[in-house]
């Protein structure tokens, strides 16, 4: 075996492992302490493992298969940095929590699902794994305190396993069209492109990737799963755990085939919850529904730069969605931790950490110097000068109104004790994730084929991004001063409504359950039967 199949072996089985190792109740008490040690292997296939590589774990009769692609490896690096800051932020966390053992499970079961689908190379793994990750994600939003943390939960399975019917819908039919049988997913986007069903598979693929993306308007879980979890579960959900969808786009979607068809209107869709997320994120005074909105604004500018990408048949989209993808993962998992870290810390030692927090949150809107200026640059191509383009720019400015919002929200949600610190661990956990949130996207742009350096940091290209953050924090302070009041709307906004329905619903067929029971009665179905009798002897009388 190699050392590139070694190295995967590893990175999925450690995790496996650990998870095998909950069913004993001597040794599930002491396994956190592996929390931050179980992603390593992971970070050292992404930097490590050779492009290309298959590791195959079966037989002729049935295999799974593990490879790492561009896109792949950048998504997992920056994934098991965040798991590995998440993990050492959650064995502080979990030392005041007496119930510990369902959150172990699920964090270690979320885990081996996500480096499993970052790794997957055939359908079946992808989707076996894909299944895994989303069953141990809502077990970490249950672990969350009160009936919202249940509600939330159960809602976010429940969408997740809607999703997955739409996934294998497609992923059928994606395999009918494969070549020789082959089930590999490097196969997937060129079969794709030539199935006689492409329009349908990719119908189904993309809802079934869109509501996992959290796409509006199937967007709601996003902030009721991500403001009920606690905050090292958020942490890894909204940055991690969303991203398996992105990379599977990438992956599945032809991206080298001009479509039109399907990629307008996905461009159309993703950058309308660009602008949507914002809309609703600046309503909201928790500060995880904040970060909640943001990503659903964030996941749709990235739907959207890819659905550019599908209309014009542009090969470069896979590595500028990814490497779009890899900021925000950083960053919004680095920012829930700055929320848990900010709810410990007093406001006489709150502003390093709001100093820092503001430096990558604005970089969502493009700040220059931030990783989210680099990342902005990358997009910049794919979506063109029309109309993509303006609403892109639009996104910036709004983005930057919403991370003010959210730093208004982070400094209000402090401790009561001003004198109060974090305690180490989760302090060292969130600063860690800052850090690597400005140094490594720097590190990546200058490891991919987007574009120079020299041209991402010359002055007209740092005005570009340096204008439109301007713009937000002028029109952020101009709302504060005018004492302008936004409305409050709940969490969830659109399931909130459907969740009225669904009690109307409920309420509905409570009824026709009533009627069914009383029709069944010996007398009302005499007279029933009688009465239809009648009707279909009139009828006859009448036709003839």
């Amino acid at each position: 075996m190699s050392a590139t199949a070694c190295l995967m072996l590893a990175a999925i089985g450690l995790p496996l492992v650990l998870l095998l190792a909950c069913a004993s109740q001597r040794l599930r008490p002491r396994l956190p302490a592996l929390f931050a040690v179980a992603p390593l292997p992971a970070l050292a296939v992404a930097l490590f493992a050779q492009r290309g590589e298959m590791l195959s774990i079966g037989n002729e009769g049935f295999a799974l298969h593990f490879a790492l692609d561009a896109p792949g490896a950048m998504l997992l690096g920056v994934a098991a940095l965040l798991w590995i800051g998440a993990g050492l932020y959650a064995t502080g966390w979990l030392r005041t929590r007496t119930r510990r053992g369902g959150f172990i499970v699920c964090w270690f079961m979320t885990l081996t699902g996500c480096v499993g689908v970052f790794l997957a190379a055939d359908l079946i793994g992808f989707y076996f794994l894909l299944a895994v990750l989303s069953v141990g994600a809502s077990g970490l939003v249950l672990q969350g305190d009160g009936p919202e943390a249940h509600r939330a939960g159960a809602l976010y399975l429940g969408l997740a396993l809607a999703a997955e019917a739409f996934l294998l819908a497609g992923l059928i039919l994606l395999a009918q069209a494969m070549p020789d049988g082959s089930l590999l997913i490097a196969d997937a986007a060129e079969a794709l492109a030539d199935s006689p069903w492409r329009a349908p598979t990719l119908t189904l693929l993309l809802i079934g990737l869109g509501m996992k993306a959290g796409m509006v308007p199937l967007h709601f879980w996003m902030p009721l799963a991500y403001g009920a979890a606690p905050i090292p579960a958020a942490a890894v959900m909204s940055g991690a755990v969303v991203k398996a969808s992105i990379l599977a786009l990438i992956r599945f979607v032809p991206l080298d085939v001009a479509l039109p068809d399907f990629g307008l209107p996905l461009a159309a869709l993703g950058l309308f919850g660009a602008l949507y997320g914002v809309a609703i994120g600046i309503t909201q005074a928790n500060p995880k529904h904040v970060l909640a909105y943001s990503s659903v604004s964030q996941m749709g500018f990235l739907v959207g730069v890819i659905g550019m990408g599908m209309a014009a048949g542009d090969a470069a989209t896979a590595t500028g969605a990814a490497f779009y993808a890899a900021h925000h993962l950083l960053v919004k998992g680095a920012l829930f931790l700055a929320v848990g870290t900010a709810m410990l810390t007093g406001r006489r030692h709150l502003w390093p950490l709001l100093i820092a927090a503001g430096f990558i949150a604005l970089g969502l809107g493009g700040l220059p110097l931030t990783g989210g200026a680099l990342a902005k640059y990358a997009a910049k191509d794919l979506l063109g000068d029309g109309l993509a383009a303006s609403v892109a720019v639009v996104s910036s400015i709004a983005s930057t109104l919403l991370m003010i919002h959210f730093l208004r929200r982070l400094q209000a949600g402090a401790s009561s004790d001003p004198h109060a610190r974090a305690p180490r661990r989760q302090a060292l956990a969130w600063f860690a994730m800052a850090l690597a949130s400005v140094a490594v996207p720097w590190a990546l742009y200058l490891e991919i084929p987007i574009d120079t350096l020299p041209k991402a940091l010359a002055p007209s290209a740092l005005w570009d991004g340096l204008w439109p953050v301007l713009v937000g924090v002028a029109l952020a302070f101009a709302l504060d001063r005018a004492g302008a009041r936004l409305p409050r709307i709940p969490a969830g906004d659109i399931g909130i409504a459907l969740g009225r329905g669904a009690g109307a619903l409920l309420a509905l067929g409570g009824a026709f359950e009533r009627i069914d029971t009383y029709a069944r009665r010996w007398t009302a179905a005499s007279i029933a039967l009688l009465i239809l009798s009648l009707l279909f002897g009139w009828a006859l009388t009448a036709w003839t």
